[in-house]
């Protein structure tokens, strides 16, 4: 099969858990964009700290960021905002007051900021690793903007009982809530995935879903996986990932997008 979109989850898939990327894999992705693939990063990254990724691939173009909440387009004029799934503070407001409460690091975003009441040295070695540089204010509900993503960051034990509280609650409304990895608890509006933005991306291009690989980790990357004509889940993946993807190829540590692209794209 030839296939004309590639889309890449970056955390957990094209990166290792040193959140490098390794030589062949560039080398590999490069040659899959020459042969005439668009290469698409999906990720819950924000646009600033997702850019780097893609600028050292060596490539500029679309990137589905925020859990495909926001559609990014970066070349060398800059970054412009092709689409975005937004929502509004008070929407948030009792899980705002829950995870002040609990003392809960939580953070909202706009497609192209984020914004922290409070940061400690647990937070800014996880932003840092991220490449994230946050805004620090004294109060995010003041902030009167669009927001496109409220994340939760904590220990997996502290999430999994929130995640439990809030499903039995309905705590989030007419919003999603999913989980985008052991660590991180993301709200959304209902409309923002990464298979719906991908969808939207691909009308745009005339391409269609059959002609589409998708590579993810994580229960984030179901929906894209399942609209490509081709998901493929890297070993490191929880089992139900796996059990949802059309193909498992190598684990993220072990150079699995790359051996995927050569199996599948060269």
């Amino acid at each position: 099969m030839n296939y004309r979109l590639i889309a890449l989850d970056v955390d957990g898939t094209l990166l290792n858990d040193d959140h490098e990327l390794t030589e062949q894999t560039i080398e590999t992705i490069q040659e899959v964009h020459d042969r005439g693939a668009h290469i698409v990063l999906c990720t819950g990254r924000a646009p600033d700290s997702t850019l780097p990724i893609l600028q050292q691939l060596g490539l500029e173009g679309t990137m589905i960021t925020h859990n495909g909440a926001a559609i990014v387009h970066a070349d060398e004029r800059g970054k412009s905002l092709i689409n975005e799934f937004s929502f509004t503070l008070p929407e948030i407001s009792t899980m705002l007051d829950y995870v002040r409460r609990e003392g809960i690091h939580f953070d909202v975003c706009t497609s192209f900021n984020m914004y922290i009441e409070r940061i400690g040295e647990y937070e800014k070695e996880m932003y840092t690793k991220f490449l994230i540089n946050p805004k620090l204010v004294t109060d995010v509900s003041e902030l009167g903007l669009p927001i496109v993503k409220f994340t939760l960051f904590s220990k997996p034990e502290v999430l999994d009982r929130v995640q439990l509280e809030w499903e039995e609650q309905q705590l989030y409304g007419q919003l999603r809530m999913i989980r985008s990895g052991d660590l991180f608890i993301d709200v959304m509006s209902a409309k923002a995935n990464k298979g719906n933005a991908l969808k939207a991306l691909a009308a745009t291009l005339e391409i269609d879903s059959s002609e589409i690989l998708a590579i993810g980790n994580y229960y984030n990357d179901l929906e894209m996986m399942a609209f490509a004509g081709l998901g493929i889940a890297v070993e490191n993946s929880p089992d139900g990932v796996k059990e949802a993807a059309d193909a498992v190829t190598a684990s993220n540590n072990d150079e699995g997008v790359h051996k995927a692209l050569v199996k599948y794209c060269l």
